[in-house]
């Protein structure tokens, strides 16, 4: 039937306005994914889903009890595995098969590791653990959209039970309520605690997600009980309020938004009210607009437009490397052509799958076994393509002459034989200090006693964050040629100026501390000199350029001993090992142009803090980079370990050229 607003409720309870939500949903998040830069917040999709998820699993749940007094679990768990793993697991093959086909070799091993965890279904557990930053992960796995699967099939494991269990305890379905309702409560304060603490929890865990689900499950407990809760004369503004609050926020949050916190309260009250006030009938209410032919299609396929959209975009963009997004026409023709796909998946394997009568013929047994033979398959097939990627070669199989420091640098444009370190091994080329605590890492305050070198010579202090580490190797190198100590104070993501550091988009005070700290060592102790040297992208709390070189210089100002800064190295936007292992013929395509490399807005704020403060600005890049390019190989060694991480290797064969520019210093 269709009442006045435009809803369609067949006799199985379907309604045709959710389905138009599920259209608002999938497209907010594939336009989000696509780079529209005025949806900046379209993530908040998946909150829409999670509480329309949350409101139809409670309804058929608390329908059965009502009715029959318990769960059918077995029959409960294949229904959702015929609904969801089809598709999911078809998706999760498709993506290993062209990833073999078009990824760089190195993306194998952490593509294998997030297939896996979804064929397991817990790819939002390996993300959280991974510390995955998804409003700002710049080359996010392949299966990183699988998290909120992995959301709603924790949920639908333990939410039955829960029901279950608590209908055989209080026999009420008001209990029930109140049960639910304390739920949501303390999941909702956990994930804001977490949000400010450890934020990939907070995104990514079902305890802090769990709230979403539960208001959805909130409504379903209403309806049941009133079916038209809103009365008519509202029913049309509750309506339209919730679509401003479910809207607004794809267009007004961005990566900055401390998410999921208690912003996610806005798009998940906001789909709620349009839930509660689609149920009544009301000629003005936004259901007719939610029921159109097209809102229905897409909600139709969005399931399927949700698991083809992020391989569909994802591929092709680390098919050419991550150094420079794909334009705009690019992103969006692959999104539209994501909807016929989702409409073929949907119609020729989402849709069979769930009526299939070979499946439903012998009750649960055979769609639960199907499940467990497609997690095993779905293995199988990504460990034998990263065995295939492991076989494959990482260089060009001639070597290159020994690099010998120069500027302009000795570019090799291949990947020699004698590369050092190798593709393969760069991620473990780190510094000393990062093994021996002498390196911070975030949560870390301490001032070990870290000194190096010849005992009573002159001191000098590498003060900075992993951009200062870097060049632990480099002035540990120059120390011993000159015969002078090395102090290394340095500490991940604090930057040694005077300016409020963020961290995940709240306050870092553990950087505060231990810069604080530092300089009362320096103070207490002066050394002969202090080099200050930091990543010049790192966040600030105020403008960057601004903030930063009022920071630098203030930090000169506090240090009672001669400074020296030393500019930032070149940023290669990618991790050029990556790159290479798909280019061992054509290495100058992973470098930039010098221009793109050097573009940060605190570099040029350096330069012009050191020189106003009368300090030596000591400057490197020429050895990194030629009057137009900068590349990730010079000679037989590898410069950088990731995107802008320099190797120990390469930081060391800069000693010679860094004790010279002390020396003209320490003078």
């Amino acid at each position: 039937m269709t009442g006045a607003s435009g809803t369609t409720t067949n006799a199985r309870g379907f309604r045709s306005d959710i389905q138009g939500l599920r259209a608002i949903a999938v497209i907010a998040v594939v336009v989000y994914h696509a780079g529209v830069p005025f949806l900046s917040g379209g993530y908040v999709g998946v909150d829409v889903f999670f509480v329309i998820s949350g409101f139809l699993i409670t309804t058929h749940l608390l329908e059965g009890l009502e009715r029959d007094g318990h769960v059918r679990f077995a029959s409960f768990y294949a229904k959702r595995a015929r609904r969801i793993l089809p598709a999911a697991f078809l998706v999760l093959v498709l993506t290993v098969v062209a990833a073999v086909a078009w990824m760089p070799p190195l993306m194998m091993k952490e593509l294998w590791r997030g297939a896996v965890a979804t064929a397991l279904y817990v790819p939002n557990l390996l993300f959280a653990l991974d510390g995955t930053k998804y409003l700002a992960e710049e080359a996010p796995s392949m299966f990183q959209h699988y998290w909120s699967l992995g959301i709603e099939e924790q949920f639908y494991l333990i939410w039955p039970l829960l029901l279950a269990l608590g209908w055989r305890w209080v026999r009420s379905r008001r209990a029930l309520f109140t049960l639910l309702l304390a739920l949501v409560v303390v999941s909702f304060a956990t994930g804001v605690v977490l949000t400010f603490w450890v934020q990939p929890y907070a995104f990514f865990l079902l305890p802090t997600r769990a709230w979403e689900l539960g208001i959805g499950g909130i409504i379903a407990f209403l309806l049941l009980r009133r079916p038209q809760f809103v009365p008519t004369k509202v029913a049309s503004l509750v309506g339209w309020i919730g679509m401003a609050a479910m809207i607004v926020p794809v267009f007004l949050f961005t990566s900055a938004t401390p998410f999921p916190g208690y912003w996610a309260a806005v798009p998940v009250v906001g789909t709620a009210l349009v839930i509660l006030a689609g149920a009544t009938s009301s000629r003005f209410a936004p259901t007719r607009v939610l029921s159109g032919r097209v809102m229905l299609f897409l909600g139709g396929i969005s399931y399927s437009l949700y698991l083809v959209h992020w391989p569909a975009l994802r591929i092709p963009q680390a098919s050419v490397g991550y150094a420079d997004p794909l334009p705009l026409w690019a992103t969006l023709g692959l999104a539209a052509l994501c909807i016929p796909a989702a409409w073929l998946m949907y119609r020729y394997v989402e849709d069979p799958a769930r009526k299939a009568s070979w499946l439903t013929r012998f009750r649960p047994r055979r769609s639960l076994l199907a499940a467990v033979a497609g997690s095993v398959a779905s293995i199988a097939v990504a460990t034998a393509a990263l065995a295939y990627s492991d076989a494959r070669p990482l260089d060009a199989g001639q070597p290159a002459a020994a690099t010998v420091l120069e500027t302009p640098p000795v570019v090799t444009p291949f990947v020699p034989s004698n590369l050092i370190p190798t593709l393969d091994t760069v991620q473990y080329d780190l510094p000393d200090i990062s093994g021996d605590g002498c390196h911070q890492d975030v949560g870390g305050v301490a001032l070990p006693p870290c000194l190096y070198g010849t005992e009573g010579g002159p001191r000098v202090v590498l003060f900075g964050d992993s951009h200062g580490a870097q060049w632990a190797p480099a002035l540990r190198a120059a120390g011993e040629a000159e015969g002078y100590q090395v102090e290394i104070r340095t500490k991940n993501s604090c930057p040694s100026i005077s300016a409020s550091a963020i961290k995940d988009g709240v306050p870092f005070i553990e950087c505060e501390q231990w810069r604080d700290a530092v300089i009362k060592h320096l103070n207490d102790d002066p050394p002969a000199l202090v080099v200050l040297t930091n990543f010049s992208s790192n966040e600030l709390a105020g403008d960057s350029a601004t903030t930063w070189q009022a920071g630098l210089n203030e930090m000169i100002v506090k240090i009672e001993a001669p400074v020296a800064v030393i500019a930032d190295t070149p940023d290669l936007r990618a991790t050029p090992a990556v790159c290479l292992s798909g280019r061992l013929h054509d290495a100058e395509a992973c470098g930039l142009p010098r221009d793109a490399a050097l573009q940060s807005p605190t570099r040029a704020a350096t330069a012009d803090a050191a020189q106003g403060a009368g300090v030596p600005y000591l400057d490197f890049t020429d050895y990194f980079c030629s009057a137009s390019r900068c590349e990730p190989i010079i000679g037989s060694t590898l410069v950088y370990r990731d995107a802008h991480h320099i190797t120990a290797t390469f930081s060391e064969k800069l000693g010679p050229p860094l004790a010279t520019r002390l020396a003209e210093v320490l003078r």
